[in-house]
């Protein structure tokens, strides 16, 4: 029987190697801690605001949502179309069943 104790590490090695080799890991980072960074923005202004420093809180908070608006903007455009063309469908078929 082989030892099996240290396969974690060496299998944690290779996929870090492999990333790296395909040229996926920047890109990987990049995006990871550019929505990690405003999510920890809202999570510390959140923090400031129950702490008692709501000035403060209320400020990062704010940047930090602008920021995560910025990011997640690839995401919130389409959401927001879909969202409207349904409403504009409810409010069409809401018209049909009124009778003035």
């Amino acid at each position: 029987m082989q030892n099996r104790k240290g396969n974690g590490l060496a299998i944690a090695l290779i996929v870090i190697g492999a990333v790296m080799l395909l040229g996926v890991l920047p890109h990987l980072i990049h995006g990871i801690f550019g929505i990690l960074f405003p999510v920890l923005l809202v999570a510390l202004g959140y923090y400031g605001i129950k702490s008692g420093r709501k000035i403060i809180g209320w400020i990062v908070l704010f940047i930090g949502v602008m920021a995560l608006i910025s990011k997640l903007s690839w995401i919130i455009g389409p959401l927001l179309g879909v969202a409207l063309v349904v409403w504009g469908i409810s409010v069409l078929k809401g018209r049909r069943g009124r009778t003035y």
